[in-house]
């Protein structure tokens, strides 16, 4: 499938871009192209060198760690909050892994150089992005820590939250297979995983589309590690209502918290 640059027009849709100074966007603006591109699509193999940074609009994007067999583990993604391409402005070469599009979006599109120059102006540009930098960090971390520690139900539900997080729908297009490839365990697992969140209510599976049915109840049943990473997010700087003159991108607020009998109804459905 192919992609296809169209121009940059309005408020940015990426909250990175989104809380620059007036000034400082109007400049990056002009650099900037969108690019629509399909579920799937590799921005960047293994080894290869990064041409452009991304930030994601409507899209998600997926590091991927490639295993000489050719198995690949989700690093981290990347969705309206931050950028991918950070190895451009931290002086390192080549990342060490795959870039690839997860749904189909749109993504804005800045030239390594750009980037680079921005950053060295030492203004906001390069405050937003070592604050991304750090928030990304702990977000790894704590996948890391979800990964070893959580089971795959709880794994699964993390990774189903996130990503309703960045995008404006309450369905996912994702096969078992691939997020089996997506959180690094066996297709067994997350079909096993799949049908538990389905029998508690809690999300409906037909040909490679989830759609979560109660939010509130995936919380309960999910680790600890969601919050953290959410939390992350929520951390990072805001729109500035110069160049976004109505509400932030998504508008929400924090998810409530389950009350305690859902909790106990979830978990124990999820756990038979």
């Amino acid at each position: 499938m192919s992609s296809h640059l169209v121009p940059v027009t309005g408020a940015p849709q990426n909250r990175l871009l989104a809380a620059l100074p007036a000034a400082d966007w109007k400049r990056v603006k002009r650099y900037l192209s969108v690019l629509e591109t399909p579920a799937g699509r590799t921005l960047c193999e293994f080894g290869s060198q990064l041409d452009y940074a991304y930030f994601p609009a409507t899209a998600i994007i997926s590091v991927l760690h490639v295993a000489r067999d050719g198995a690949s583990t989700e690093i981290a993604a990347t969705g309206n909050e931050g950028l991918v391409g950070i190895n451009l402005f931290m002086g390192v070469g080549a990342p060490s892994s795959r870039v690839a599009v997860q749904n189909t979006g749109c993504i804005y599109r800045l030239e390594k150089e750009i980037l680079q120059d921005e950053f060295n102006r030492g203004g906001a540009m390069q405050h937003l992005l070592l604050r991304y930098t750090h928030a990304l960090f702990t977000v790894i971390s704590q996948t890391a820590v979800c990964n070893q520690r959580h089971s795959i139900v709880q794994q699964v539900c993390r990774w189903l939250l996130l990503s309703l997080d960045r995008l404006d729908s309450d369905q996912l297009i994702m096969t078992h297979e691939l997020l089996a490839n997506t959180l690094g365990v066996r297709r067994e697992g997350i079909t096993e995983a799949a049908h538990k969140l389905q029998a508690a209510g809690l999300i409906a599976y037909r040909r490679g589309r989830i759609t979560v049915v109660d939010r509130m109840g995936l919380e309960a049943v999910c680790c600890e590690c969601y919050r953290v990473v959410r939390r992350e997010y929520d951390r990072l700087p805001q729109f500035n209502p110069d160049i976004m003159p109505s509400a932030p991108l998504d508008g929400e607020e924090p998810p409530a918290v389950a009350p305690a009998e859902v909790v106990e109804s979830c978990l124990d459905a999820c756990a038979t």
